[in-house]
């Protein structure tokens, strides 16, 4: 993974238009991979899913809480991508009370798949959804990865600790 170049996607997300006006003001936005990592230096976090237990009590909240570390370490975004949809993803945004994380939509998984992360949770009756991994990507290549061991279609368990904001911020230099 190391060196390799993200996959050239687009994703269908919904962004908060107030001049829209109403209950839901949102619209339609698609953006591409170059618009969340060209030109920047980013911090990458996949996971299972909104919403999920270790996602929402350790994963994304610590992510959120050790942004200033990161931007001190020379992080200009974090992005928490999942193969959820952009209502879900906003949502569990909200729920969170996010601040500094960004959130990405795969809802296909698209992007999950290209960066061959995608693996099937049927035994959790997700479907497809996304093995747990990190990664610093550096204008668009990948400049270290941090992936969960037991690779594999239906784990049994969900590993935790490699991708996590502390292995991560530590092993960043």
């Amino acid at each position: 993974m190391i060196g390799r170049k993200v996959p050239a996607v687009t994703f269908h997300t919904r962004v908060r238009d107030e001049s829209i006006g109403g209950d839901n003001p949102f619209r339609w936005e698609d953006k591409t991979s170059d618009d969340f990592f060209a030109g920047k230096r980013v911090v990458l976090f996949s996971l299972p899913g909104a919403f999920t237990p270790t996602c929402s009590t350790f994963q994304l909240p610590d992510f959120e809480k050790m942004a200033g570390e990161f931007a001190a370490k020379g992080i200009d975004e974090i992005y928490c991508i999942s193969v959820n949809d952009t209502f879900v993803m906003n949502a569990w945004g909200k729920a969170q009370r996010l601040k500094n994380v960004k959130l990405i939509p795969d809802g296909s998984g698209e992007f999950t798949r290209k960066m061959g992360m995608l693996v099937a949770k049927d035994n959790l009756g997700f479907g497809m959804r996304s093995w747990r991994y990190g990664a610093i990507v550096n204008d668009g290549i990948v400049e270290k990865w941090f992936e969960e061991d037991g690779f594999c279609d239906n784990a049994g368990e969900d590993p935790y600790g490699n991708s996590s904001p502390q292995n991560m911020l530590k092993n960043l230099g």
